[in-house]
């Protein structure tokens, strides 16, 4: 399966999976030329099919496609420049996670192996508008040691090193997310020990990092 067809099976299944809604979200893969395939804008998931993806290069210049490209287009390449080891971008708008973004706290690494996938607690990003610059850059510089941060007063972005395993990871942090909020109203949660998540998110960079540091 080539790019296109990963970028355009995770897009549907993100809204499947209940990890966006209506046409909201946006779904992108690095191709070996360093451009970036990605989902158009404002077309629902059930009607996407491969020519309505959008070729971009790392400026943002459509390099192929007859649509607009994905509004949060500048999230995507923001990541891709500043991570080049990453094959995949998505931003997803899940419930819960949404829920943590609106009111700017993190996603504490409380479940056991949560930060194996995402490589520790989700930061918050400063708020910068929807479709802005500034909101690629804010969100790219959360990146640097996890895979997954949230846009304050939006949704969150994820990176990983292919749509299938970046999709993966944005359900784990959302499925993390309504386990936290319900331990929360139960009188908790409790805190993994340091030392299990430290180990933890070690794994999460030689796996989907490519490093140790």
């Amino acid at each position: 399966m080539g790019v296109h067809e990963e970028v355009l099976r995770a897009a549907k299944d993100m809204l499947s999976r209940g990890l966006t809604a209506g046409t909201s979200g946006n779904v992108s893969g690095r191709l070996d030329n360093d451009q970036v395939v990605i989902t158009p804008s404002s077309l629902s998931y059930e009607e996407m099919t491969l020519d309505d993806l959008v070729v971009l290069d790392l400026d943002g210049k459509v390099i192929d496609g007859h649509r607009s490209a994905s509004s949060e287009k500048g999230v995507h390449l923001a990541c891709y420049r500043k991570y080049d080891e990453i094959g995949s971008v998505i931003h997803s708008h899940p419930l819960y996670a949404t829920m943590f973004a609106c009111a700017r706290l993190p996603i504490p690494a409380a479940v056991d192996e949560f930060a194996i996938y995402v490589g520790g607690e989700v930061p918050v990003c400063e708020y910068a508008m929807s479709g802005t610059d500034q909101l690629g850059d804010n969100a790219a510089a959360m990146l640097d040691d996890v895979g997954t941060a949230l846009l304050a007063s939006h949704g969150m972005v994820t990176i990983g090193p292919n749509p299938d395993r970046t999709l993966h990871q944005a359900g784990v942090v959302e499925r993390a997310a309504q386990v936290v909020w319900g331990a929360r109203a139960l009188g908790g949660p409790v805190p993994l020990p340091e030392k299990v998540n430290r180990d933890f998110a070690g794994v999460y960079k030689l796996m989907f990092r490519g490093n140790s540091e």
